[in-house]
């Protein structure tokens, strides 16, 4: 699973679980259903028995190939670094992996679906929202700790007062409405 492909900053991050036969957790599911402390909870358990593993595409890479690619590549980084070879994948959306050397099927909203699905979001999502948070101390205006890099009144306000940062997909060529300035990108 992958999560940040909405986003206007940040990197796609995409992890890839392979769980214990039987294998089950609490209240697990969709990444984005679950609380914070749900998630960094869930986040020790899978890591401690799962062979897992993330992978990410910066913003200059989502820039370069386009956002469906680079979380295509995102996610065969992430099985590419498992400590295994998985014998099947479970790909979250309709999108099979170009790459991936074993079988696949794909399962749209996989997340709420399938628990190693679920477990491949929360990974992501921790990683991803870390990355954030280590990306909002030297740019606290954009208030990422909080967005995550996803478009919110304050991220706009804040890129049309400063304009974009390294962080910032300038593919996404976003317009701002009723300004003087036109484009932020």
């Amino acid at each position: 699973d992958e999560v940040g492909r909405g986003c206007l900053a940040g990197p796609v991050v995409a992890a890839a679980a392979v769980l214990p036969q039987g294998w089950t957790y609490e209240g697990l599911t969709d990444s984005k259903q679950m609380s914070e402390e749900a998630r960094n909870a869930a986040e020790h358990a899978i890591k401690v028995d799962a062979d897992w593993a993330v992978g990410i595409c910066s913003a200059a890479e989502i820039d370069r190939w386009n956002i469906l690619r680079a979380s295509l590549e995102a996610m065969n980084r992430a099985i590419k670094a498992l400590g295994s070879t998985p014998d099947f994948l479970l790909v979250d959306g309709n999108q099979r992996l170009p790459i991936a050397a074993c079988p696949q099927q794909t399962v749209i909203k996989g997340d709420g679906r399938s628990i190693s699905i679920a477990a491949a979001s929360v990974l992501a999502k921790v990683e991803r929202d870390r990355i954030m948070a280590e990306l909002d101390a030297q740019f606290p205006e954009f208030g990422w700790a909080s967005n995550v890099g996803y478009p919110t009144g304050e991220h706009f306000d804040a890129l049309t007062r400063l304009g974009p940062t390294p962080h910032h997909r300038k593919s996404f060529r976003l317009r701002v409405e009723n300004t003087s300035q036109g484009s932020l990108f």
